[in-house]
């Protein structure tokens, strides 16, 4: 029993049996490859809001202490009692202990704790952790001294929250996810949208089924790490109790867990899928099926989709109304297109009858997929950067670029499968498989056969090694066995003959499918595609967990605006002034040096109207820091000379825009002051 060749060529050099397996190592090894460099690029999830300012500054020296410590964000965050720690020299805790106060202000996002009074003198360190309004954990530290500075025994942390070995399985986690969701909902699609016969094919349903397997476990990794990942970092606290009730309170929590449950409405509808849909025959009632089956699993997957967006970038900076639906949307493109991708690659090498029409149909879909990717693209790093500049100048905007090239990348290979997809499809062929060649008489005449069997053609397809054994085996025994009325007598050796024939066919339909060079380079086109998809998905999860550049610049802005910074080196200040008695002009000129937060010499100055020195009963200086309400910090110098007053212990608590106001004293009556504003940073 002999085939023709087949119409596209002759066969390749390489076995067709060890193709499947090459390219399944290949793929493998390219996983590998890209899980190992996401491992090595996950550390600490960046700081997605930032602190812009603290009252204490970091540094500062206040003079007395402050009633509370304020602790100023560049967006909403969330924190919980003990998530801001005031800690004295000898590392006990300053504050009170109680939940932070909500000083939120219009836009400000402030919060504060209160301290103990009558703390004493030396440097206090101010530790803090929040979740950021995005999910991610965000933590620091700075210190602040009353008095002077002193030695301390507390050590300020040097890892950021969201990191070490429970960041790390967390970050996997957000990966499998992704992947997860990306292979089902994109196999789903393949299926319904362009190979609806796929639905009985048995590697399809296997891939489609853990890619719901994937995604439930990282799902429920996530819910049981959130507790660890946002505050203690030790994985024990994975199966906290009161931990994992506390995470349900908060909107990654309840987006997690609404994700599981669109899961559970997921597992039925993947059942009816491989069910019922697959079984029936009549088509109408399966096209009507079909619609009813897409409805329903697009309202699922933008469920799911909806449930990154609720709780990540997307939720969180401008326009959120339009930054959710936008990002539900891009999810579900790239999901249609990668996780079509992923299927496609399963029906080449796993299917031996996946037509041609049905590449055709994903071809088209997967380039409608693409120009909604780059659309929503567009919008999503607009309102991520903010900026050109951030594009080169942050983390995220230099990640983006990555990404901006994998996609060209895949877009390029994918040109190269749309060719392949035209010559299959000018080649006269309406199956890939080539299972229609003119002189195929073993596959044409066992047609019906193998229709009956589509269990036993799938089983072959996922051991093709095996399937090639056994069917050249039977091949070599069906002649001897199809003679003599034995059979019709012998329904068990009609049963054995029938599955004879049929591995015959498989075979036969195989040898010709792999002897297709257009199968084949669109094959390896396919494969390509995925192995640079594998790589775009593991730079766009490391991407959710940067901070945007429209943040980080923004923070960067905030806290220099809160620092204030000064011309360096020493002030200078000129202040004429008239008491309006005897004697009552002349000029006062102050000089505070260094000039900067801190302890700081001053030296005051009064010079009459001809330039000379001049005595008065009186002299007193204040400084007012409006803008965080600070002072007025009162300060009596200390007389050295005729008209030359000083002191040396001028305490500036923080860098900004200061009042410097003077009182001069010309008599018993008669007197005025004086001010002006200057930078001391």
């Amino acid at each position: 029993m002999t085939a023709t060749a087949p119409p596209f060529g002759p066969p390749p050099s390489v076995p067709a049996i060890r193709r499947p397996l090459a390219a399944a190592g290949l793929l493998a090894a390219l996983l590998c490859v890209v899980f190992g460099l996401l491992l090595a690029v996950a550390g600490p999830a960046s700081a997605h809001a930032a602190l812009t300012g603290s009252d204490p500054q970091d540094g500062a020296v206040v003079t007395t202490a402050p009633k509370q410590v304020t602790l100023t964000f560049s967006e909403q965050v969330a924190l919980g009692k003990g998530s801001i720690r005031i800690l004295d020299p000898n590392g006990k805790r300053a504050d009170t202990e109680a939940a932070p106060l909500d000083l939120h202000g219009g836009s400000t996002v402030k919060y504060g704790v209160a301290l103990h009074t009558g703390l004493p003198d030396g440097t206090y360190t101010v530790a803090w952790q929040a979740v950021s309004a995005d999910s991610h954990p965000v933590s620091g530290a700075f210190t602040f001294s009353i008095g002077a500075p002193s030695e301390t025994t507390v050590a300020l942390p040097d890892n950021e929250a969201g990191g070490g070995l429970v960041g790390t399985l967390y970050g996997i986690a957000r990966y499998a996810a992704y992947a997860g969701f990306i292979v089902l909902a994109g196999g789903v699609a393949f299926v319904l949208a362009c190979w609806q016969r796929g639905a009985g094919a048995r590697p399809l349903q296997r891939l489609v089924v853990r890619g719901w397997m994937t995604l439930t476990a990282a799902t429920l990794a996530m819910l049981l790490l959130r507790n660890p990942y946002t505050g203690s970092g030790e994985l024990a606290d994975a199966f906290d109790l009161d931990g994992l009730q506390a995470v349900l309170d908060t909107k990654p929590g309840a987006a997690l867990v609404s994700r599981l449950l669109l899961l559970g409405a997921s597992a039925l509808f993947i059942a009816v899928l491989f069910g019922a849909y697959a079984k029936r025959e009549d088509e109408r009632e399966k096209k009507d099926l079909t619609f009813g089956l897409a409805t329903g699993g697009a309202v699922i997957a933008a469920g799911i989709a909806g449930t990154w967006a609720l709780a990540e970038h997307a939720s969180t900076g401008i326009q959120p109304g339009i930054a959710m639906p936008v990002d539900v949307l891009h999810l579900l493109a790239v999901a249609t297109w990668l996780g079509g991708l992923a299927a496609l690659l399963v029906a080449l090498y796993r299917t031996p009858d996946v037509t041609a029409d049905a590449v055709r149909r994903f071809s088209r879909i997967a380039f409608c997929s693409v120009l909604v990717v780059v659309a929503t693209g567009i919008y999503q790093s607009w309102r991520q950067l903010g900026s050109w500049s951030a594009l080169t100048d942050t983390g995220y905007g230099q990640l983006l670029l990555v990404k901006v090239g994998l996609v060209a990348v895949l877009v390029g290979v994918a040109s190269f499968s749309r060719r392949w997809t035209g010559r299959l499809a000018t080649g006269g062929g309406e199956t890939v498989t080539a299972g229609t060649a003119a002189g195929g008489t073993a596959a044409a005449g066992t047609e019906d056969l193998t229709e009956e069997t589509t269990d036993t053609r799938a089983a072959e397809a996922e051991s093709e090694v095996e399937a090639e054994a056994e069917a050249e085996a039977e091949a070599e025994a069906a002649p001897a066995s199809l003679s003599g009325d034995s059979t019709a007598q012998d329904p068990a050796r009609a049963v054995q003959l029938a599955r004879q024939k049929a591995a015959v066919a498989t075979a036969e339909k195989k040898r010709v499918r792999d002897a297709d060079p257009d199968r084949s380079g669109l094959r390896r086109s396919v494969l390509a595609e995925v192995g640079v998809a594998v790589a775009l998905l593991a730079v766009t999860t490391i991407l959710t967990s940067t901070e945007p550049g429209r943040t980080e610049e923004e923070a960067a802005r905030a806290s220099n605006a809160a620092a204030a910074p000064a011309a360096s080196g020493p002030v200078n200040l000129t202040l004429p002034f008239d008491t309006g008695g005897k004697n009552g002009r002349g000029t006062v000129r102050v000089d505070i040096d260094p000039g900067r937060t801190g302890t700081n010499a001053l030296h005051l100055r009064i010079e009459d109207t001809s330039g000379k020195a001049m005595d008065v009963p009186e002299v007193k200086l204040a400084l007012t820091l409006e803008s965080k309400d600070i002072g007025p910090l009162p300060l009596v110098p200390v007389r050295l000379t005729e008209g030359h007053w000083a002191s040396t212990g001028l305490q500036i608590p923080m860098a900004g825009d200061w009042t410097v106001a003077v009182t001069v004293r010309t008599s018993d009556i008669d007197q005025t002051t004086v001010d002006k504003n200057v930078k001391i940073g």
